[in-house]
């Protein structure tokens, strides 16, 4: 039986990922904070591993308490990370120092597993074609746009120096029951209103969360180690078609498309954010977030997934969406 390690079990997709380990029958163990809600890692089958990033002294003997003397996890699957801080110094030391931290005390340990996988973001790529709208491939140059994509991209570096074996995942937008990011934006469109940002066409993907957690494990059985894939639905969507979807999930009939001008945009996030510096809580929009948001082109190939481990997503946009509302509905969300 395979042993399998969920660091950053705690996040949305993670409670998703030790979910599907325990579907498949493996041994799972989540790795946590001490402060993490446990409320969907409340399976009695669940081990937890308690890591303290913030004192790497501990690590690497929380690592080598979890499990017997001379065994390891046969994979590991690195969740964690943040998509918002007051500076590229937190997102550094978040999305690079603390992966570090966690990698230097897996060798100490001597807990080195056949294959690690680490969830990255296609921001680490930074900007495509805005043009030709080409699709997002695995061999383009990343030079990242933003704070959070530097920092993701200075992981993957890392990780090709480590030494460990390793599989990087370039998600794209990750949606699904539980996530708050895409409710808010759900929760507008129940009022009846559906903002985008610019005036150009925008081309918009996404993977629903189950769909991405049955993914990692289908590569952690089948992909060669040292490898890149990007991981989205086949096909992209314009924000007009995403609305029409959410709308009809929702049962609104009626919803005001509201485009707002990317200079009124921008002038927004700097004033959010430095709001945000002030109170010294990270503001949802910033102008990391603004670059994000401008960014016209967000088509995947996922050609090279679905050669190397058979990636094939089961849950398309207009079905995902639906299953997500059904679930905001009934927890009283929406």
């Amino acid at each position: 039986m395979k042993k399998v390690l969920v660091v950053g079990a705690g996040g949305f997709a993670g409670g998703f990922l030790v979910e599907e380990a325990l579907h498949k029958g493996y041994e799972v163990w989540a790795g946590i904070r001490e402060s993490t809600s446990r409320k969907y890692l409340s399976d009695p089958a669940i081990n937890f591993v308690n890591l303290d990033f913030d004192n790497p002294a501990t690590l690497s003997a929380a690592l080598s308490s979890a499990l017997p003397e001379g065994e390891r996890w046969d994979w590991i699957i690195y969740n964690l990370g943040a998509t918002k801080c007051l500076s590229f110094s937190d997102f550094s030391k978040i999305n690079y120092d603390y992966l570090r931290r966690f990698t230097d005390a897996v060798e100490t340990s001597g807990k080195v597993p056949d294959k690690l996988l680490y969830m990255s973001s296609l921001s680490a790529v930074g900007p495509g074609d805005e043009t030709g709208y080409t699709p997002f491939t695995e061999r383009m140059v990343p030079h990242p746009n933003t704070k959070y994509g530097a920092s993701k991209l200075k992981a993957e570096m890392h990780l090709a120096m480590s030494g460990i074996p390793h599989i990087i995942f370039r998600a794209t937008g990750i949606y699904g029951p539980r996530d708050k990011d895409y409710f808010l934006m759900f929760e507008a469109i129940k009022k009846g209103f559906d903002f985008s940002v610019g005036f150009r066409r925008q081309l918009l993907s996404f993977i629903y969360v189950e769909d991405l957690a049955r993914a990692v494990y289908d590569a952690l059985e089948k992909a060669p180690v040292g490898e890149t894939y990007n991981v989205a639905e086949p096909r992209s969507y314009t924000q007009k078609e995403f609305r029409a979807i959410a709308s009809e999930a929702i049962g609104k009939k009626h919803v005001i498309g509201i485009r707002m001008p990317l200079w009124g945009v921008k002038a927004v996030s700097v004033i959010a954010e430095k709001w945000g510096v002030a109170r010294m809580k990270p503001s949802t929009l910033n102008r990391d977030k603004y670059n994000i948001m401008k960014q016209r082109n967000w088509a995947v190939d996922i050609s090279k997934a679905c050669a190397d481990f058979g990636f094939s997503p089961e849950v398309g946009l207009r079905e995902g969406v639906r299953k997500s509302i059904e679930w905001y509905k009934k927890e009283g969300w929406l």
